[in-house]
Protein backbone atom coordinates (compact mmCIF):
# COMPACT_ATOMS: atom_id res chain seq x y z
CA UNK A 1 0.00 0.00 0.00
CA UNK A 2 1.01 3.56 -0.58
CA UNK A 3 1.79 5.47 2.59
CA UNK A 4 -0.51 8.40 3.49
CA UNK A 5 1.69 11.36 2.43
CA UNK A 6 2.54 9.71 -0.85
CA UNK A 7 -1.15 8.93 -1.36
CA UNK A 8 -2.09 12.59 -0.86
CA UNK A 9 0.67 13.69 -3.25
CA UNK A 10 -0.59 11.25 -5.89
CA UNK A 11 -4.18 12.46 -5.53
CA UNK A 12 -3.09 16.08 -5.82
CA UNK A 13 -1.10 15.23 -8.96
CA UNK A 14 -4.19 13.52 -10.36
CA UNK A 15 -6.22 16.69 -9.70
CA UNK A 16 -3.59 18.87 -11.40
CA UNK A 17 -3.64 16.57 -14.41
CA UNK A 18 -7.42 16.78 -14.55
CA UNK A 19 -7.25 20.58 -14.42
CA UNK A 20 -4.78 20.49 -17.33
CA UNK A 21 -7.36 18.48 -19.30
CA UNK A 22 -9.99 21.12 -18.43
CA UNK A 23 -7.74 24.04 -19.46
CA UNK A 24 -6.96 22.33 -22.75
CA UNK A 25 -10.65 21.61 -23.32
CA UNK A 26 -11.58 25.25 -22.71
CA UNK A 27 -8.86 26.37 -25.13
CA UNK A 28 -10.15 24.02 -27.83
CA UNK A 29 -13.74 25.20 -27.33
CA UNK A 30 -12.68 28.86 -27.55
CA UNK A 31 -10.56 28.07 -30.60
CA UNK A 32 -13.59 26.46 -32.24
CA UNK A 33 -15.65 29.55 -31.53
CA UNK A 34 -12.93 31.69 -33.12
CA UNK A 35 -12.94 29.48 -36.22
CA UNK A 36 -16.70 29.90 -36.51
CA UNK A 37 -16.38 33.66 -36.20
CA UNK A 38 -13.67 33.52 -38.88
CA UNK A 39 -16.30 32.11 -41.25
CA UNK A 40 -18.54 35.09 -40.65
CA UNK A 41 -15.64 37.48 -41.24
CA UNK A 42 -14.78 35.75 -44.52
CA UNK A 43 -18.41 35.92 -45.59
CA UNK A 44 -18.49 39.67 -44.90
CA UNK A 45 -15.14 40.21 -46.66
CA UNK A 46 -16.40 38.41 -49.77
CA UNK A 47 -19.58 40.50 -49.75
CA UNK A 48 -17.53 43.68 -49.35
CA UNK A 49 -15.41 42.72 -52.37
CA UNK A 50 -18.56 42.18 -54.44
CA UNK A 51 -18.54 38.37 -54.26
CA UNK A 52 -21.48 37.59 -51.97
CA UNK A 53 -21.77 33.96 -50.94
CA UNK A 54 -24.77 32.05 -49.70
CA UNK A 55 -22.76 29.93 -47.30
CA UNK A 56 -20.06 30.51 -44.72
CA UNK A 57 -18.12 27.52 -46.03
CA UNK A 58 -16.35 24.85 -44.07
CA UNK A 59 -15.26 27.17 -41.25
CA UNK A 60 -18.49 26.82 -39.31
CA UNK A 61 -18.26 23.03 -39.46
CA UNK A 62 -14.61 23.11 -38.42
CA UNK A 63 -15.47 25.43 -35.55
CA UNK A 64 -18.31 23.19 -34.43
CA UNK A 65 -16.04 20.15 -34.67
CA UNK A 66 -13.47 21.90 -32.50
CA UNK A 67 -16.09 22.86 -29.93
CA UNK A 68 -17.40 19.29 -29.77
CA UNK A 69 -13.83 17.96 -29.53
CA UNK A 70 -13.21 20.27 -26.57
CA UNK A 71 -16.34 18.99 -24.85
CA UNK A 72 -15.32 15.39 -25.56
CA UNK A 73 -11.86 16.10 -24.16
CA UNK A 74 -13.36 17.46 -20.94
CA UNK A 75 -15.46 14.31 -20.58
CA UNK A 76 -12.43 12.10 -21.32
CA UNK A 77 -10.38 14.01 -18.75
CA UNK A 78 -13.09 13.53 -16.13
CA UNK A 79 -13.31 9.81 -16.88
CA UNK A 80 -9.53 9.51 -16.66
CA UNK A 81 -9.52 11.43 -13.36
CA UNK A 82 -12.07 9.10 -11.78
CA UNK A 83 -10.31 5.97 -13.09
CA UNK A 84 -6.95 7.14 -11.75
CA UNK A 85 -8.52 8.13 -8.43
CA UNK A 86 -9.99 4.65 -7.99
CA UNK A 87 -6.67 3.01 -8.90
CA UNK A 88 -4.79 5.24 -6.45
CA UNK A 89 -7.23 4.25 -3.71
CA UNK A 90 -6.41 0.62 -4.46
CA UNK A 91 -2.70 1.37 -4.33
CA UNK A 92 -2.28 0.80 -8.06
CA UNK A 93 -1.60 2.98 -11.04
CA UNK A 94 -1.88 2.48 -14.79
CA UNK A 95 -0.43 5.11 -17.11
CA UNK A 96 -2.68 6.60 -19.77
CA UNK A 97 -2.44 4.68 -22.98
CA UNK A 98 -4.87 4.88 -25.85
CA UNK A 99 -6.52 8.15 -24.78
CA UNK A 100 -3.26 10.08 -25.18
CA UNK A 101 -2.66 8.57 -28.62
CA UNK A 102 -6.21 9.33 -29.80
CA UNK A 103 -6.06 12.94 -28.54
CA UNK A 104 -2.73 13.48 -30.31
CA UNK A 105 -3.83 11.92 -33.60
CA UNK A 106 -7.09 13.89 -33.67
CA UNK A 107 -5.27 17.14 -32.89
CA UNK A 108 -2.77 16.55 -35.70
CA UNK A 109 -5.50 15.66 -38.21
CA UNK A 110 -7.57 18.70 -37.25
CA UNK A 111 -4.51 20.95 -37.51
CA UNK A 112 -3.72 19.61 -40.97
CA UNK A 113 -7.35 20.12 -42.05
CA UNK A 114 -7.25 23.72 -40.81
CA UNK A 115 -3.96 24.39 -42.59
CA UNK A 116 -5.36 22.95 -45.82
CA UNK A 117 -8.50 25.02 -45.50
CA UNK A 118 -6.54 28.23 -44.91
CA UNK A 119 -4.46 27.54 -48.01
CA UNK A 120 -7.66 26.95 -49.98
CA UNK A 121 -9.22 30.19 -48.69
CA UNK A 122 -6.07 32.19 -49.40
CA UNK A 123 -5.98 30.92 -52.99
CA UNK A 124 -9.68 31.53 -53.57
CA UNK A 125 -9.48 35.14 -52.29
CA UNK A 126 -6.53 36.06 -54.48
Amino acid sequence: MIEESSKATNHLANERTFLAWVRTSVAIVVFGFAIGRFAIALHQLAAFQGHPTKTTGVSVWMGMTSILAGVAMAIAGLARYHKTRALLEQGKFEPAGLIVDVATILTVLFGLALAGYLIYVAKSLS
